[in-house]
Formats: C-alpha cells, structure tokens, sequence
C-alpha cells in the first residue's frame, strides 16, 4: 500500500467532470431501460393473466421514479457556456462522494432491482418501501437530529457581565 499523499487532494478538471457526467447520466438510463424491458418482456410473455391494476400501478410508479431521477441528474449536471462557448461550469459532479447525485443513483439502483426481482415474485415490489425509510433517515441524521440534539450556546463574557448585573441589582433591591 502507497503512503498518503501530502498536501492537497488532486482535483478534477471541468471536462473531465463533463465526461463523467454525461458517461454516468447514460449509463442510469440504460440501466433503467434495460430493467423496464427486461420486466415488460418477461410479464407479458409468462405473466400475461396475472397482471393486476396494483401491479400496473406499481410498475407506473417505478417508470416515474427512473423518469425523475434521469430528469433531475440531467439537471444538476447541466454545464454552463459562455457567450464564446467556453465551458464555465461543467454542473454538480455526480459521481462525487456523498454528494446529491449518489442518493439519486442509488434510487435508480434499488428501482431497478426491485423492477427485476418484481418478474419472480410480486412481494419484491415491497423493497421500494425502502425508499421513503432512507429518506427519512438522511432527514434525521442530517437536518433533525443535529438540530434537535445540539447543545446549548456556551455564556459569552458579555453574557458573564450582564449576569453580574443582573445579580448587584437583586442585591440592591433585597437590601
């Protein structure tokens, strides 16, 4: 194992976070065609009599999660141009480390495993509930529980001197 590296970490360059944008928004869309037709495919050839409204809804429901998910990587990592086409901003880098495009690419992954496993039993279709629980936790561990558990503000000298005061002048009015 190479020593760490001193100093500071090497950085990517705005192209090469644009090739790695558009190479990763095309590969979570072909992931999540391939798991569509792969379900489509399969369903309609062995499973045709047993589709179920609940069923089409569920598969509608996962088609508007890959939907949403392709839309909101082609938004974050949209570059910006200037007036003489020079790249000046290549979009939020999705393939960065605990960063907005992981907890989307990680969405498309467990939609497209479910959409697959979903072909040999219906109860698979239960793992999407895994969904809204991870969201929740993001929620907590990121957003509430800090709020809600951080510690109260340390007294501030000034806060000392009022408390001082504040006590000379209790002195003063029980004398």
């Amino acid at each position: 194992m190479p020593p760490p590296q001193k100093g500071k970490a090497p950085t990517k360059g705005a192209k090469q976070i644009l090739v790695e944008n558009t190479a990763t928004v095309n590969f979570y869309r072909n992931m999540a065609l391939g798991a569509s037709s792969f379900y489509g495919i399969v369903t309609a050839l062995l499973y045709y009599d047993s589709i179920s409204p609940w069923i089409l809804f569920l598969n509608l429901l996962v088609m508007a999660i890959y939907v949403g998910c392709y839309q909101i990587m082609r938004y974050i990592s949209r570059p910006r141009y200037s007036d003489n086409s020079l790249l000046v901003d290549p979009g939020l880098d999705l393939n960065m480390e605990g960063g907005m495009g992981e907890h989307v690419k990680d969405i498309v992954i467990l939609s497209s495993i479910t959409h697959v496993l979903a072909v040999v039993s219906n109860y698979f279709w239960l793992l999407l509930l895994l969904l809204p629980i991870r969201a929740f936790w993001l929620l907590w561990s990121n957003i509430l529980g800090p709020w809600f558990f951080q510690e109260a503000p340390q007294d501030t000298e000034q806060d000392e001197k009022k408390r001082k005061k504040l006590e000379r002048k209790m002195k003063r009015y029980q004398q």
